[in-house]
């Protein structure tokens, strides 16, 4: 593991594994972090046994990165750029970029403006993207995420109350995550037609927050899609996940 200072000042944590090849840079999810999302699911050491140099970065408020409590340090287009000043920081002049739910958001941001992304995997969104220009507020609005981090999280709707599991589970600074959800109610992509290199799109079959991915995959100029058993936690940890991902990487 080690810090740097991204564009703004905060101090980021990001973990290296290394390898072979084009660097897989792989972005969580929200409340998640590098070990939740990535490790503990078996997706980093997929990613080792087929040889790649991994890089993951813990998010601005969460795992062990700099957690504010103003919503005004956090937007869509804050945690896209930090991704891009990690690959600064690292030198990095070929990436694959891989995401997942809200890290598959700023992870298609990132592709959009960085051209540095030659490969691009995103996972856990679906037809909210082409809709809602994001994550799919029509399943669950940020203000039931800041609802579900506060108190008991008791008077948070049922889907709402999967995150605040999630960050207990996880140590998560629950007033750090209902920052980050009021900074990203917000919908940063107009389109993503303008993304054209080859993209593989990930979804869990019952997950409500990737619903209809066939069409986000049809959306993207060059896309794939691979569906595995699983909701919006469970998907990822599906060994099919991180066997479409090595295979799409080849």
């Amino acid at each position: 593991m080690a810090k740097f200072t991204t564009w703004d000042g905060l101090r980021l944590n990001y973990t290296v594994w290394e390898g072979e090849g084009v660097p897989v840079v792989l972005q969580h999810g929200i409340v998640a972090d590098t070990n939740a999302n990535w490790m503990s699911v078996g997706v980093v050491a997929a990613l080792q046994r087929a040889g790649h140099h991994v890089i993951s970065l813990d998010a601005r408020g969460h795992g062990r990165s700099e957690k504010p409590h103003d919503p005004a340090r956090y937007s869509w287009q804050a945690m896209a750029a930090d991704v891009r000043a990690l690959y600064d920081e690292l030198g990095l002049d070929r990436v694959v970029q891989v995401g997942y739910s809200m890290g598959g958001v700023i992870s298609l941001l990132v592709a959009a403006a960085d051209a540095r992304v030659e490969r691009l995997a995103v996972g856990g969104i679906g037809s909210g993207v082409v809709d809602c220009g994001g994550i799919d507020w029509r399943v669950i609005a940020a203000e039931d995420i800041i609802t579900a981090m506060r108190g008991d999280g008791s008077a948070a709707r049922p889907l709402a109350r999967m995150f605040r599991i999630l960050a207990d589970a996880v140590g998560s600074d629950r007033e750090a995550i209902a920052a980050v959800a009021a900074g990203l109610n917000e919908a940063p992509l107009e389109s993503v037609a303008e993304i054209g290199v080859p993209t593989l799109v990930l979804a869990g079959a019952s997950d409500p927050f990737a619903a209809e991915p066939e069409r986000l995959a049809g959306a993207l100029p060059d896309a794939g899609l691979a569906v595995v058993p699983g909701d919006h936690l469970m998907a990822v940890a599906d060994p099919g996940f991180a066997r479409a991902l090595v295979e799409f990487l080849g």
